[in-house]
């Protein structure tokens, strides 16, 4: 009866430290800033921003392109015209992948027999309460969008997302990329409508 309850006990703990790992990998943490006193409405047309971070020095990169793809989606769905020359606002954006190491401890409890043998299952001693040590590696990736005025050189909209990346982003950027700007664009001041993820 006490090893019973025990290993319920011992799978308990177990069970709740995997769903609180869990939820911090549920998804990208958006968050966005707007200047105050701007009518974005009054804006009609859009460019990019020459030369984004996520160019080769010497040649525009697939990263950059579909970024652009989808930048140019989000802000024609908000009703704005891209315009190559004369824009109102220019988009800029960067991204960035980093490498991390999270050092997780799981309490756990156990019972040894070795010498205890005797015992044969009948009954069990005092637990013995440890910590296992996990090392967890995985990418960490951070997206930024910006909106400026390209009349007064003025930032006038952010948007930033942060999270972990899964191997799927990395294998199929394309698809990655353009969920994720749809996230940040869900939270764009003249959004009448919040998307669904």
């Amino acid at each position: 009866m006490l090893s019973f309850s025990f290993k319920r006990f011992a799978v308990a703990i177990t069970a709740v430290t995997a769903l609180l790992i869990a939820g911090c990998a549920s998804g990208p943490k958006v968050r966005t800033d707007a200047a105050a006193n701007v009518n974005f409405n009054s804006y009609k047309t859009f460019a990019f921003m020459p030369e984004p971070a996520t160019d080769n020095p010497a040649y525009a990169t697939l990263v950059t392109q579909h970024f652009k793809d989808a930048i140019t989606a989000e802000m024609t769905a908000l009703g704005y015209q891209y315009s190559e020359t004369d824009a109102d606002l220019l988009v800029n954006f960067n991204s960035n992948v980093e490498d991390r190491t999270d050092v997780r401890s799981t309490p756990t409890a156990s019972v040894h027999y070795n010498y205890y043998h005797y015992r044969r299952g009948y009954y069990l001693g005092f637990p013995l309460y440890t910590s296992e040590v996990d090392t967890i590696r995985y990418k960490y990736g951070t997206v930024n969008i910006d909106v400026v005025d390209a009349a007064k050189k003025q930032l006038i909209w952010e948007g930033i997302s942060e999270g972990t990346l899964k191997r799927a982003d990395l294998e199929q950027p394309k698809p990655a990329i353009a969920k994720v700007v749809g996230l940040i664009f869900q939270q764009y001041p003249t959004r009448k409508i919040p998307l669904t993820p």
